[in-house]
């Protein structure tokens, strides 16, 4: 079918002719995903893929007017003679002045109201270090937490939440692979190299057909390429962090390298001040390398590479002590292949791999989890752009899953060897799916995004096949404001159980089964979209619905038991989101930002947890609400403030306590008396961050050098905003007093950054 309609469109367009080529960075040779091919005299345009690569198809004419722009880029204007078909790639300049250019940024003028596409988001990597962060280092994930419809978890983590769903429902894909756990301990950091980065785009909504496996959002993350013109360098120093970036060309114009790597030294520094018979000790790193190869006009090969690791060891003499390791591991071969000037293909060969291994004594109680998970996936794809209203993807990709999950508890720590990695059993089990995409015009006003993807589960006990339709539709109003809708079905194959806030991973992966059936979400939105003063403001308001199916936890007190199947100790259930998000933002001028705000709700219902009925999700938030502000001072400081307020968090606390006098010591002889699942909202959580950046130029053995010193203070008026609460026992009075805990108070930092 999709070979008759490309071979349909193909004859229907003889009398057009087609321009198409790459957009890239002058000074660096990097391609601008998401610049601007705009065709003025004809008020037709396309954008650069997540390769740099466009497509312009139109009707023959005399002369073109192009205008090619791209954020904190000089824009090129350029008229061009179109009598036959035309490759032009182009090379832009990078601007003098920024502009104070926003951290969220869409990249048409009026891309946002005028394409079919919602809740979709783009993050420039280059902005992300202005706004005020945890020990001074910048972080993806902390911007991500501050968009509408994204929560974070518990206080300084970089677990997000989107529109109701759980952590494990995001799919975040650097180059392509799967990073199953994106955070450091404690998830104070992400597990991304901001420097090495080359674009973030996060969906909500509205997913195209090409994503699939998670039902509530998508992080895809693009490495940089390298420097194919002339070597540089880049790097910093901070608090607890200090990283290095390398970049040049292998070959020139031809070929071109990037490595950088990130390490904490938070375990130097402490050693000196713990006291004797505590042997902590707590270090990261990360690495990211990449290598490109320009084989000919039409051919490029990509390879990418990163790894990042934690490694905790806590002992103490009062008979405490955990070891804590994990990590992931990726690695992507790709090949880019330009059929003509229409039909652009990529092709990829995928290796993930997951681990992590917790172990903790307290006493003579022994416990010990661990959970791994290895993927070998390929993926091909097709971009066929018939015209200048019409874009169509298409392809199929396939993932090979291999699952080790256990988990061992023992009360005599003298008899215990722990559990031995190499001989727990694994689970295998395939996953693939095709699809096509076809987004194209009806009417000047009217177009439509629609797909349809069929994905497939196999283990050795159980089969799936689903299909998954998607649809968005858009009705202009006018020249700045525009009506969506969309409708989408998703399926997520792997289960993470129990979920957390990711601030000690213990949680672990299983695979769909007989008993543990796929998830799925079914998502109505419909939004509103306007562009004003001149599209330099963009406000939007959007209303999603969203229910979730076969949701998976622990029972309350169930905990892994060595060789058992996990899922024979799961419950299901499902759950439902709905919500209005508001965002306004200010894109160019001296001071830029955004305000958003989000009402929702999200709850769940499990026959056999709460006595059946409903009780709120454990990152229910009704109400989100962020302001973030940029302003370039002079062209050496630059300030900005980051202010957040939520709804208190959700916990389960009990309502009373039975004192029985024969109680022993189990739990100080109290029985405590529950209500109900997650009964209780811990006080509203609100925190105030300011930053501010000196540029400057600097010399070093003669040679200059461009560096910044950035100062922040996080939570400035240092709110105490809660972490955990726990009771304690008056021994005079026997009353029972909920005590508070509060974890990140106010935090001054400095960085200091360099590139030569």
């Amino acid at each position: 079918m999709v070979v008759l309609v490309l071979l349909s469109l193909t004859a229907n367009s003889q009398d057009k002719y087609t321009m198409s080529g790459t957009i890239v960075d002058d000074q660096t040779g990097e391609v601008l995903i998401g610049a601007a091919v705009y065709v003025s005299n004809l008020e037709k345009g396309a954008i650069t893929n997540t390769y740099g690569f466009y497509s312009l198809t139109i009707t023959s004419t005399d002369s073109i007017d192009l205008v090619i722009s791209y954020l904190g880029y000089e824009p090129l204007k350029k008229r061009v003679y179109l009598n036959e078909n035309l490759e032009l790639s182009i090379n832009l300049t990078a601007s003098v002045q920024s502009l104070g250019e926003i951290v969220i940024e869409g990249q048409l003028n009026e891309e946002n109201i005028e394409r079919p596409q919602m809740g979709v988001v783009n993050v420039p990597i280059s902005k992300i270090r202005e706004l005020p962060v945890v020990l001074g280092e910048a972080d993806v994930l902390k911007i991500i937490q501050l968009l509408p419809g994204v929560q974070s978890g518990n206080e300084g983590t970089t677990g997000f939440y989107v529109r109701g769903g759980n952590a494990d429902q995001n799919l975040v894909q650097l180059d392509e692979a799967t990073v199953y756990n994106p955070n450091h301990l404690y998830g104070l950091f992400s597990t991304f190299n901001a420097r090495a980065l080359n674009n973030v785009q996060l969906i909500k909504g509205g997913f195209p057909a090409k994503y699939g496996g998670r039902l509530s959002s998508i992080l895809d993350i693009t490495m940089k390429e390298g420097n194919n013109k002339e070597f540089h360098g880049s790097g910093g120093v901070g608090l607890v962090t200090s990283q290095l970036t390398l970049e040049g060309p292998i070959k020139k114009d031809v070929a071109s390298f990037i490595i950088s790597g990130r390490r904490t030294y938070i375990d130097k520094i402490i050693k000196p001040f713990l006291p004797i018979g505590n042997n902590s000790d707590y270090y990261f790193y990360d690495t990211n390398a990449k290598v490109n190869w320009k084989l000919s006009s039409k051919d490029r090969l990509f390879l990418s590479f990163f790894k990042g690791q934690d490694d905790v060891k806590y002992n103490e003499t009062k008979g405490i002590a955990y070891d804590i390791n994990f990590g992931n591991t990726t690695a992507t071969l790709r090949w880019n292949h330009i059929f003509g000037q229409k039909l652009f293909l990529n092709t990829s060969l995928i290796h993930n791999e997951y681990k992590q291994d917790i172990i903790a004594v307290q006493d003579n109680f022994f416990s010990q989890v661990f959970s791994g998970i290895k993927d070998w996936s390929t993926k091909l794809e097709f971009q066929y752009f018939p015209s200048v209203n019409h874009y169509v993807t298409f392809g199929g990709n396939y993932i090979h899953h291999t699952i080790s999950s256990s988990g061992k508890s023992e009360a005599e720590l003298a008899t215990n060897q722990g559990l031995n990695v190499t001989e727990i059993p694994s689970k295998q089990s395939n996953e693939f799916a095709f699809y096509v995409n076809d987004e194209f015009n009806i009417t000047k006003g009217i177009s439509m995004n629609l797909g349809i993807r069929a994905p497939a589960f196999n283990s050795d006990d159980a089969t799936y096949y689903r299909v998954e339709p998607r649809s968005t539709l858009r009705f202009s109003l006018g020249p700045k404001s525009s009506i969506k809708a969309s409708y989408t079905v998703m399926n997520q194959f792997l289960h993470l159980v129990p979920s957390s806030t990711a601030s000690v991973p213990t949680d672990i992966w299983l695979p769909t089964t007989r008993r543990t059936k796929p998830q799925r979400s079914e998502q109505f939105a419909i939004g509103y979209f306007r562009n004003f003063k001149e599209n330099n403001y963009e406000f939007s308001v959007e209303l999603y619905h969203k229910t979730m199916k076969k949701q998976v936890l622990f029972p309350q007190g169930n905990q892994l038991i060595e060789n058992l199947d996990v899922d024979t100790a799961l419950v299901y259930g499902k759950g439902r989101s709905y919500g209005a998000e508001f965002f306004l933002k200010k894109k160019v001028g001296k001071l830029t930002g955004w305000l958003s705000y989000t009402l929702s709700k999200t709850d769940q219902e499990f026959d056999d947890l709460n006595f059946g009925e409903r009780f709120p999700f454990q990152y229910d938030r009704r109400h989100l609400f962020s302001a973030v502000a940029t302003y370039e001072l002079n062209n050496r400081w630059v300030l900005s403030s980051v202010f957040k307020f939520s709804t208190g968090q959700i916990k389960t606390l009990p309502v009373g306590r039975l004192n029985v006098f024969y109680g022993g010591t189990l739990y100080e002889g109290n029985y405590y008396i529950y209500e109900g699942r997650n009964n209780i909202r811990l006080n509203k959580y609100h925190r105030l961050d300011v930053s501010a950046t000196y540029n400057m130029k600097s010399k070093i053995f003669r040679k200059k050098y461009d560096a910044e010193l950035i100062f922040g203070i996080y939570n400035i008026y240092s709110r105490n905003n809660p972490y955990f609460v726990y009771f304690n026992i008056d021994p005079v009075t026997d009353v029972a007093e909920a005590t508070q805990v509060s974890l990140l108070p106010i935090i001054p930092s400095i960085s200091y950054n360099f590139r030569f």
